[in-house]
């Protein structure tokens, strides 16, 4: 849009009926809080200024939108203070000042509208412009109004004011288009009637829907834009709401993906962030979260029930069934799970393999390497080509720091060994099963370091036939 215009977003309530202590439009709902859904959607549009009315855990709302909050024209966020919770009316007097200098034009949001599309909103202000009226209200067709207010329009379709249920006649109850309480306002027009606004004998809340009625009676135009979709104009007022919203926004994502080419099993049983990106190709199997800023590659196949979390996963990754990877790496052709778990500083190299019940934790792994079961990788470098067999630890933890094991490249680890670091495995040597290492291998040596194994001849039979005394132990 040409015509200037700014965003007040409000977003002061604590939200009663979520019954949490946390305020309600901190609440995630896909991925995100819903008060960063609503700031996304006003940033697309690129208006004069974005405003954020905050009241309740005001410093909480803020930090929660500071990666949004940048420096560039048209994404700053500036934030106003409510310190009372007496209306919307209310909260926009609290930001009168900054407000009425922003821009001719207003545009009146709420943090708990997170379904709101920039394309909705832009066809909306445009017909406030084309309309040139003093006030447009964004309404909505719902089968079952309830609760809502009605839009009363008049012949040449002009809203004529807007009725609360409890006010309204049996005829204006039959009337399913109802309030959103999303305005465009003319600004100079605005605040006058604000000023005017008098406290709801009840509540003593100052209400900006009495806006409307103000500006009628006083012979200026209103008009209304009929949202295309009713579900987008949904605002999350408790929980059930809150997952009926999350359920949307995940459908929403998983749609896009797959109509870019992403195959997605049952995806109606998938999570995946709205900051996730997946490649072409991509097979995504039942149950699996992809959280954060997650990237997955082209030709992958993610396992059923997998959780992968801001991390990278290269093209032609398989992720087995029941996997957890947390900022971790994987590159190209590497293969992980089932059921194995990858922490955070994790790097799994091109074309290795970590098996079922493997962990790697703040460790790098060659390409071609092989950690196939039942291992615990912390705090190390796994070389190229190197076979970790089952069992291994590496016993980085001494009780006060962490420390680092070295595996070199071509190394055979037997199964049933531990490492206790610091210690470094030389290239090309191998360790016997069942060892405990303490010391450097040189490359190219075997190490054995365990136990001599004793075997007694007929003890068991010795065993068997004397009975043992209470109390006592047989004789080894």
């Amino acid at each position: 849009m040409k015509e200037a215009f700014a965003i007040v977003i409000l977003a002061a309530g604590q939200g009663t009926r979520f019954k949490s202590k946390k305020a309600k439009v901190l609440h995630e709902v896909g991925g995100r809080p819903l008060i960063a859904h609503v700031v996304r959607t006003a940033q697309a549009l690129s208006p004069e200024a974005i405003f954020v009315i905050v009241g309740y855990q005001a410093e909480a709302v803020i930090e929660s939108l500071r990666e949004l909050a940048g420096p560039q024209p048209g994404e700053s966020i500036r934030f106003i203070r409510q310190a009372e919770p007496l209306g919307t009316g209310h909260a926009l007097r609290c930001g009168q000042a900054a407000l009425e200098s922003a821009a001719p034009r207003l545009l009146v949001l709420y943090g708990d509208t997170p379904l709101l599309t920039p394309l909705t909103l832009q066809q909306f202000l445009e017909s406030h412009l084309r309309t040139g009226a003093a006030a447009s209200v964004l309404t909505a067709q719902r089968e079952d109004p309830a609760g809502y207010g009605r839009i009363l329009r008049g012949p040449d379709n002009a809203v004529t004011g807007i009725v609360e249920q409890k006010s309204a006649s049996p005829e204006q109850l039959r009337i399913r288009e109802v309030n959103t309480g999303i305005y465009c306002f003319e600004t100079k027009l605005l605040f006058p009637e604000v000023e005017r606004l008098t406290p709801d004998p009840t509540t003593g809340e100052y209400y900006l829907t009495d806006v409307i009625g103000l500006l009628t009676s006083r012979g200026h135009k209103v008009a209304a834009y009929e949202a295309p979709h009713a579900q987008e104009v949904m605002g999350v007022n408790n929980r059930a709401e809150m997952a009926e919203v999350d359920a949307i926004l995940r459908a929403r994502k998983a749609t896009d993906l797959m109509l870019a080419g992403v195959t997605i099993i049952r995806p109606e049983t998938v999570l995946i962030d709205p900051d996730a990106e997946v490649g072409a190709d991509t097979v995504i199997e039942p149950g699996v979260s992809l959280l954060g800023r997650t990237r997955v590659g082209e030709d992958c196949r993610i396992g059923a029930f997998s959780v992968i979390t801001d991390s990278e996963i290269a093209d032609g990754v398989n992720v087995q069934p029941s996997c957890v990877i947390t900022e971790a790496k994987v590159a190209a052709g590497a293969a992980i799970g089932p059921f194995a778990r990858l922490r955070p500083g994790t790097e799994i190299g091109p074309e290795a393999r970590i098996g079922n019940f493997v962990e790697v934790k703040n460790t790098r792994v060659g390409r071609r390497a092989r950690a196939g079961h039942l291992t615990y990788l912390g705090d190390a470098t796994v070389g190229e080509n190197t076979n970790i067999g089952a069992g291994t630890i590496t016993c980085n933890y001494d009780g006060e720091k962490k420390n680092l094991t070295v595996i070199e490249d071509e190394v055979f680890i037997g199964s049933g060994t531990e490492l206790v670091a610091p210690v470094r495995v030389g290239q090309g040597a191998y360790v016997a099963a069942g060892s405990t290492i303490t010391e450097e291998i040189p490359p190219g040596t075997l190490a054995i370091a365990r136990s001599r194994q004793v075997t007694k001849p007929g003890w068991v039979r010795q065993r068997k036939r004397k009975p043992a005394k209470e109390g006592s132990k047989p004789a080894l």
